[in-house]
Order: C-alpha cells, then sequence, then structure tokens
C-alpha cells in the first residue's frame, strides 16, 4: 500500500533531498524516484551524510555557515527548478529554515519522522509532522469516514544493534570529515569516542536491566494486576515533541509532575509503572530521581520503573497511559487502553484521548472509542504511513515503484480524497488548522 504522501511526492518532477536519517534510507528513496523518471539532488551538510550518499552526480556539499544556508536554498531552488523539498527531522535548525523558504516559495516540503503506527512504519507528511501534522484533529471528520482496512506492513527486521551501528559509523565519518564541514554543528553530540561509549553503555544497561528485571513483565501481567497500574512511557531526552511542544523542560521535569500528580489524586491500590525508552538507554538512566520521588511522596511501594518489557502486553493490562505526546499512546488506544497527553499531540482527538485533567484521569480515565479509533487509524495508515525502516529494511519503496505507474501517479495524487495542508487550514477551525513552516 502506498500512502497518499508518498504517490503525491512520486507526482512531482524536481526533487531536492536535505539531510536525511542516519543510514541509506535517503540513497534508497533518491533510486526509486529517480526510476519513476524523476531529477533528484541532494544537499550534503557532514561527513556522515556523505558516507551514506557519496558524491556524485546531483549530490550538493553545503560547507558553509548556517548564516548563508537560506540565501544558498534559495538559489538552488531557483536555479535546479525544484518542486519538491524531502527532509527528515523538521526541528534542525537549517531544516526550519528550509521549511520557511519553501513555503514562502509555494513549493511542496516533504517531512519524514518515526512511524505514528509502529513497528514497520515510517511517517511521511507535506508541511510537518506530529504537532505540526496536517492530520485533522476534529472529532466529526474521522466520524464521517468509512475508510477500508489496510493490508498488513511487511517486517523491516529493525534491531537496536543495527541502529547502534549506523549512528557509529555517522558519527565517525562526520567526525573524520570535519575539517571539510567546518561550520556544521549537529542537533545532537556524534563523536565517535563518545557515541561509541554511550552506545556501548546501553547495551551493557540492556543485559543488566533484562537480568534484573527478569519477573517484573510477569508480576505486571498477572491477573491481580489486571488494570491495576498506570503506565508513563517516557521520551527520548532531546526528542523535539518534548522540548519544542510541550510545557516541560526536560523528561524529568515530566516524570516530577506525574509522580506529584498521582500521589496527590490516585487511588492507593494504584501502581505507577515508568518505562524507560530504548532509544534513550546509552544517554539516561532515571532511577534514582525516581526512587528519590518515590520516598518523598510515599509512594516507595507503588512505583516502578522497567525498561524492556513487551509493551503490547503491559498497555492491555495498564488501566491507562500517561503521556506527553509519544506514539505509544496510539498503541495504547489500539488496545482500548484510555489515554491522557500533557503535550502538544496530533492524535489528541476528542472521543479518543482522555479531555480533562490529569487529576481526574487517575480516578476516572474513561473509555477509549474504538469505532472511532479505527477509523483514524486506517485514515492515517493511508495517508502518512510507509511500510518501511530508516536504519533496516524498506519494503514500502519497491512496492511503491511496482503499484504506480508513470501514467496514473500522477492521477492518483491528485484524486487523493484528502484536503492538502493548505486546503485544511481553511476547512478547520483554528485551535486544529495544522501549523504551515
Amino acid at each position: 500500500m502506498v500512502p497518499t504522501s508518498l504517490q503525491q511526492l512520486l507526482s512531482c518532477r524536481r526533487t531536492l533531498l536535505l539531510q536525511g536519517p542516519m543510514g541509506p534510507f535517503f540513497t534508497r528513496l533518491a533510486e526509486m524516484l529517480r526510476q519513476q523518471g524523476q531529477q533528484v539532488w541532494k544537499v550534503n551538510f557532514n561527513g556522515g551524510d556523505e558516507h551514506f550518499f557519496p558524491p556524485g552526480e546531483g549530490v550538493i556539499r553545503f560547507d558553509r555557515t548556517l548564516a548563508e544556508w537560506p540565501a544558498r536554498l534559495r538559489g538552488l531552488l531557483s536555479d535546479l527548478a525544484i518542486d519538491a523539498i524531502v527532509l527528515f527531522g523538521q526541528s534542525r535548525r537549517m531544516h526550519e529554515m528550509a521549511m520557511t523558504v519553501g513555503t514562502q516559495l509555494g513549493l511542496r516540503v516533504f517531512v519524514f519522522e518515526e512511524g505514528y503506527m509502529r513497528p514497520d512504519y515510517v511517517t511521511l507528511e507535506i508541511g510537518g509532522v506530529n504537532a505540526e501534522s496536517g492530520l485533522p484533529r476534529q472529532t466529526e471528520f474521522y466520524a464521517a469516514l468509512s475508510p477500508e482496512p489496510q493490508p498488513a506492513p511487511r517486517p523491516t527486521g529493525q534491531s537496536f544493534r543495527g541502529v547502534a551501528e549506523l549512528a557509529m559509523r555517522y558519527g565517525w565519518e562526520m567526525w573524520r570529515a570535519r575539517r571539510r564541514f567546518p561550520h556544521y554543528e549537529h542537533h545532537r553530540c556524534l563523536h565517535p569516542v563518545r557515541e561509541g561509549c554511550r552506545w556501548l553503555r546501553g547495551g551493557w544497561r540492556k543485559w543488566h536491566n533484562r537480568w534484573a528485571e527478569r519477573h517484573v513483565q510477569d508480576f505486571l501481567s498477572a491477573p491481580e494486576q489486571h488494570k491495576r497500574y498506570f503506565l508513563v512511557p517516557l521520551q527520548v531526552h532531546n526528542d523535539a515533541q518534548v522540548t519544542r511542544h510541550s510545557r516541560f523542560a526536560t523528561v524529568a521535569e515530566f516524570i516530577g509532575e506525574v509522580m506529584a500528580s498521582f500521589a496527590s489524586h490516585a487511588p492507593q491500590d494504584k501502581l505507577l509503572v515508568f518505562k524507560h525508552h530504548p532509544l534513550d538507554r546509552p544517554y539516561n538512566d532515571y532511577r534514582e530521581l525516581i526512587d528519590e520521588q518515590a520516598r518523598r511522596l510515599g509512594l516507595a511501594s507503588r512505583v516502578h520503573y522497567i525498561h524492556d518489557q513487551h509493551l503490547p502486553t503491559l498497555l492491555q493490562h495498564a488501566r491507562g497511559v500517561v503521556t506527553i505526546n509519544s506514539t505509544t499512546g496510539l498503541q495504547s488506544l489500539y488496545h482500548g487502553t484510555p489515554v491522557v497527553t500533557l503535550g502538544d499531540c496530533f492524535y489528541a482527538v476528542k472521543g479518543m484521548v482522555h479531555a480533562g485533567p490529569l487529576a481526574a484521569f487517575w480516578r476516572q480515565p474513561g473509555r477509549v472509542d474504538r469505532a472511532l479509533f479505527r477509523k483514524f487509524r486506517e485514515h492515517v495508515i493511508r495517508e502518512t504511513q510507509l511500510n518501511a525502516s530508516f536504519y533496516a529494511e524498506a519494503p514500502g519503496l519497491p512496492a511503491a515503484v511496482a503499484a504506480l505507474s508513470t501514467g496514473d501517479r500522477r492521477r492518483r495524487a491528485l484524486a487523493s480524497s484528502t484536503p492538502n495542508a493548505v486546503d485544511q487550514a481553511t476547512n478547520w477551525s483554528s485551535p486544529t488548522a495544522p501549523t504551515l513552516k
């Protein structure tokens, strides 16, 4: 199944790729677009980019200061007659600038992100993702849909080891080429030695936690714990969804607020379970913080901090899920477990997500409108979800070539029943209108 967003990208003719995810995904994407008759150019910003998208025809090196980037980009867009910009990581500074320039020039900006629906999907939207998504947030929009079920995605084979290897290779190549890109500053530290040590530490923590928590899965899935605990899936510490699209400066601040609220308002027989994000394992460990807060609030016997337990099983047994705006909330809704979001969140649709304050959620989490969520899910998959991994296989890219002939891809994109972001901005009230950056 080819999502509408990819159909729309395939309808373009001259595409400029900016920075992609670590790994070969953008190389594969460029090959697919060229197979479909497009002209494709790629901008590399550092040695890691060059390693996975080597210099050659259509590859452009940007080695100047960030202040020079908007003018350089405008020149490229004009000289190459670009009609589509593609990027991964909308909050990276050069991408924020690119989205502003592209919008000013009336170009479509295609933004990749981790999958909304997981596993085995990545997200592609026009104009922005997550809190900047163009997906409607009105209950009425989804209630009126009659979507057909989407086929199950093919497995991508993504693994922790594969992600770690790509991260270390990217960091090493970026460091080796630092003199060729003297002005580049990455949005997070990728020094090869420090980053390698962090991921080695993450691997050690994984095995240590697996042993130390070997009985936790059985405990939390036991009949006596069914619907007794609230699950809090933590997000990566530098996730822009936390730092830019919530009122929390840090994940630690979020933890503190949740625990204080739980202590004040939750029934005494309920438990609170924090689950660490697997990709944040190399960087943070919140055990001391959680233990100290639990002792101070008198929650020592009611709070648990866990790591790699089977998430679907936890969601099935949880009474509710508390998140800033993690896509784990979507998995929770899939299992019929109520969710409350404390940040700006594209799936915070009334009827699907708890609309009241956190204090009320502990006692009355409510019920998920599963029919509404099913319509929402099918719509999101059809419009924005590509069967792929950035760090492993991408079955959806060959499928797109097979499914769309050169003659009908433009017709299918134009015939899509879903309005684009600009149309939605005029059709929906201002609180739910997408932000066009």
